[in-house]
């Protein structure tokens, strides 16, 4: 999940004034034992939201952590075979992230609008930098588009209870244009990207290059929306070839039943290019890596009825590396919650995988995480989310040999996680 700073100028300072007089208020509230009520409190967030937007200041972000723990000295979480689809996050998870954005909007007049972005973020105390960039609209020519460069998120849609997207370019140095209309509905987006980030220079023997389009959302049928995604990928490597990528994706709202939503995706790459749409195989400190030939379709649905939710996936996904045996990766599993109070709700993760590569026995790795979450509501995609989890793993002897340097050390066929964690977005 599935699923965005800059100081103010000196004469405005003043437009901040009534967020400080309501933080004292709180503050002095707080010594109080009565609690603020629902009315004051959503008082409260109005006002500071409002001056937020007045100044044009943005906050976003995601985070989670907790406890983790696990039988005997087995790991916290990461059970996996290693295909794209086959981590089911729930109780397996066992680490600690946040990403907070800030961003600054600024209005220049005549519809012109330009903005400044920064994400750092902080993975199991390893620090980074998620966004960094600006963009420009409204101009006179092209009011609808957006100018963009820097390194930034350019995301379609994920598989929230596998934390992948599954369509996305982005993440690199780049710049593009968003918003070029197609028709009434759909709007296509062009970019550009060198393999650099903030976090990786572009110092590479790979001087590889990227071109990517979106065209996203054009109307083909009641509830239904297509989105037809590319890339192109050039440049030098050791292994394997140049590269290319498309991908279809196709959203019903209110499959079989109101209120269920489905998601088709059917993508496929050579070379360097990956199946998001993103490099594939690059030099990894000085080390040639291979490309790789590859589809894959996944067929996603999720759902809220009444206090039923949940969301669920079966997908198949082919692997042909260019120095190495083909394998086939499968995933059937999902997420369901049932909220049994305002603030309760009871979660059941379970995830079916397997890989099967050439010449050798077929991996299998099954997993079943129970859970009780506690949010503002019972409904599924709610968060902050607290949670409570049990989650049991198993895996066939192909499996452990397999992953005999990790979870599959000693010969062990199966292992028990226990853990506290919270996930919230903003």
């Amino acid at each position: 999940m599935s699923k965005h700073s800059s100081s103010l100028h000196s004469a405005r300072l003043w437009q901040l004034a009534p967020v400080a007089l309501l933080a004292c208020s709180v503050s002095a509230q707080a010594a109080d034992p009565a609690p603020l009520s629902e009315a004051t409190t959503q008082q409260i967030e109005a006002v500071v939201k409002k001056t937020l937007d007045d100044n044009g200041v943005q906050l976003f972000g995601y985070g989670r952590g907790g406890f983790y723990s696990a039988s005997g000295n087995q790991q916290k979480g990461q059970y996996q075979l290693g295909g794209d689809l086959q981590h089911y996050r729930l109780g397996n998870e066992g680490d600690n992230y946040i990403e907070f954005g800030i961003g600054k909007k600024w209005d220049l007049g005549g519809g012109l609008k330009w903005g400044t972005y920064y994400m750092p973020k902080v993975y199991n105390g390893n620090t980074g930098t998620a966004q960094v960039y600006a963009d420009i609209t409204g101009l006179e020519f092209a009011p609808d588009l957006t100018l963009w460069a820097g390194q930034r998120y350019h995301r379609i849609q994920d598989i929230h209870i596998l934390d992948n997207w599954l369509m996305q370019d982005g993440d690199n140095y780049g710049a593009g244009v968003d918003g070029i209309r197609i028709g009434s509905k759909a709007r296509l987006n062009l970019a550009v990207y060198t393999q650099g980030s903030s976090d990786n220079s572009n110092a590479s023997s790979n001087n590889a290059r990227r071109a990517n389009f979106q065209l996203r959302d054009l109307p083909v049928n009641p509830g239904g929306r297509l989105t037809l995604t590319g890339a192109t990928i050039n440049g030098r490597f050791g292994i394997g070839q140049n590269g290319n990528a498309l991908g279809l994706l196709h959203n019903q709202a209110d499959f079989l039943l109101p209120g269920m939503n489905n998601s088709l995706f059917v993508q496929t790459s050579t070379g360097h290019a990956g199946l998001d749409g993103k490099f594939y195989g690059l030099d990894n400190a000085g080390v040639a890596q291979a490309g790789a030939k590859q589809t894959r379709i996944a067929e996603v649905i999720d759902w809220q009825l009444g206090a039923f939710g949940g969301q669920a996936l079966a997908s198949y996904q082919t692997v042909e590396p260019d120095n190495a045996a083909k394998y086939k990766d499968t995933s059937i599993g999902g997420r369901m919650s049932y909220g049994v109070a305002r603030n309760v709700k009871v979660l059941l993760d379970v995830g079916i995988t397997s890989r099967a590569i050439d010449g050798q026995a077929t991996q299998h790795l099954n997993k079943g995480t129970l859970a009780v979450a506690f949010s503002p509501d019972n409904k599924f995609w709610t968060r902050p989310e607290f949670r409570v989890y049990l989650s049991r793993f198993n895996w066939n002897t192909a499996a452990g040999a397999a992953n005999a340097a990790t979870f599959g050390a000693g010969g062990r066929s199966s292992a028990t996680t226990v853990g506290a964690q919270v996930e919230y977005w903003w």
